[in-house]
């Protein structure tokens, strides 16, 4: 690594992140059936039909994960926590085991001197409540709302920083409108409805844990740089229209009390009636907001169907995902949000990694590539705090290989490798290298 932890300002926090349904092991501990247990069973969605049943059973080897952080020289980690774990039903009373879960980590965490991030919300709904229209119903904000209540008031006495949701682009778009997250839709009321209903149920939360007195809230949204393919017209709206669905439809909402119009003009009219009621909800200050960020794509106008802009071939190296290598989306978003949307509210990289299919030789995985990406990425992050960007950590995705859900285990992100037949860590080269970087 070509940075160090003395190039950042005091007290930046080094983490990495995780999500429950990708490493816990959905089949322990009481939880209950989610909608994306019946979207990995359903034929054609995820490969091999493989799902969370058992992930890395971090359930049972929560100790040992941590044990890694801690010698790695890390700061915080940033978790989830399952609804479907909490409330096997998605409504009515806690499961005892899983409260207890979660008890017993935040516990685990501090006693290593982890910071611990909390996301009440990766993309785990439990079944009962898509039994009922899942995000396009009205009722799962306030349902979520309960739940967030449920979470904090056993473990929000002693969370660093707790976010309402992750990534609501993917809840609501890449699950409604493209079909490839649960629940598999492709239905543009549906969309719309699941766009607003994930912010109402930010507000909604927001508002709950406010009045009981808890602190330091925000969310985590994910950015992808859009960037036309020429200076045409045609290529210059369809970019717009990209990203105001995916980059500002959730952050003006919170900021500006409203939904961009190039994302309105297709949305719009299937919108849930008197949503504009809502925005005052939704549309409050943020504590801190997190940041998502993994590639850019290349935009081109589709004359056939101009809700579907084409997004070109890479031009760029890309990681396993077929993804653009890109560290420059990063510093501008990060600038970005502080020049137009959130001042100097505090900025935090929620996430950012990539997927590579990792050499693992004599017990040692070499990885070189990624230790690059990682490196790009914090200069990237860096250049954005010198521009006066409020930057006040940075979480890599991912700890672990896991599950990748469609990709299911095929894809590894982590910085430790996993069998998952035998469920052995192995740090690889880019842990090795950014627990040097880290090191006081």
């Amino acid at each position: 690594m070509s940075f160090s932890r003395s190039d950042f300002p005091e007290g930046f926090l080094f983490g990495a992140a995780t999500a429950a349904y990708q490493i816990e092991g959905a089949q322990y501990g009481g939880a209950g059936h989610s909608h994306w247990d019946t979207f990995a069973a359903t034929p054609g969605n995820v490969i091999r039909r493989e799902d969370g049943a058992q992930a890395c059973d971090h359930y049972h080897r929560y100790e040992e994960d941590f044990d890694i952080l801690k010698a790695g020289g890390f700061d915080a980690y940033r978790f989830s926590t399952s609804w479907a774990r909490v409330q096997p039903e998605g409504k009515g009373p806690a499961n005892p085991e899983g409260l207890d879960f979660y008890d017993r980590l935040v516990d685990a965490m501090l006693a290593r001197d982890l910071k611990p991030f909390l996301t009440l919300y990766h993309w785990e709904l439990p079944s009962a409540l898509a039994d009922i229209g899942g995000w396009a119903n009205r009722e799962i904000p306030e349902r979520f709302a309960d739940f967030s209540e449920l979470v904090m008031g056993r473990i929000g006495d002693r969370v660093s920083a707790t976010a309402t949701l992750n990534e609501p682009w993917c809840v609501a778009f890449l699950s409604h409108f493209l079909g490839h997250h649960a629940p598999g839709l492709r239905d543009i009321r549906a969309t719309a409805r699941a766009m607003h209903h994930v912010m109402l149920a930010h507000g909604l939360a927001t508002e709950r844990m406010r009045g009981l007195g808890h602190e330091n809230l925000g969310i985590v949204l994910n950015f992808d740089r859009a960037i036309p393919a020429s200076g045409s017209a045609e290529d210059r709206a369809a970019t717009a229209t990209q990203d105001a669905v995916f980059n500002r439809w959730f952050i003006e909402a919170i900021t500006k009390g409203a939904y961009p119009e190039e994302a309105l003009a297709f949305l719009g009219p299937h919108m849930p009636a008197g949503w504009e009621a809502d925005m005052a909800t939704i549309n409050k200050p943020l504590d801190w907001l997190g940041v998502n960020y993994y590639t850019r794509h290349v935009v081109k106008a589709n004359a056939d169907d101009p809700m579907s802009p084409i997004n070109l071939d890479a031009e760029l190296p890309t990681t396993q995902m077929g993804w653009e290598i890109y560290p420059e989306g990063l510093e501008y978003f990060l600038t970005w949000l502080k020049d137009e949307q959130v001042g100097d509210t505090p900025l935090y990289v929620t996430e950012n990694g990539m997927a590579w299919d990792d050499r693992v030789e004599n017990g040692t995985v070499f990885d070189p590539e990624r230790i690059g990406f990682i490196d790009g990425h914090y200069q990237a992050a860096l250049r954005a705090i010198k521009a006066g960007a409020n930057v006040k950590g940075f979480f890599y995705w991912s700890l672990l290989d896991n599950y990748e859900w469609a990709f299911g285990y095929e894809k590894r992100f982590g910085m430790v490798h996993v069998d998952f037949d035998s469920m052995v860590r192995t740090p690889k080269a880019s842990y090795h290298a950014l627990k040097a970087a880290m090191a006081r």
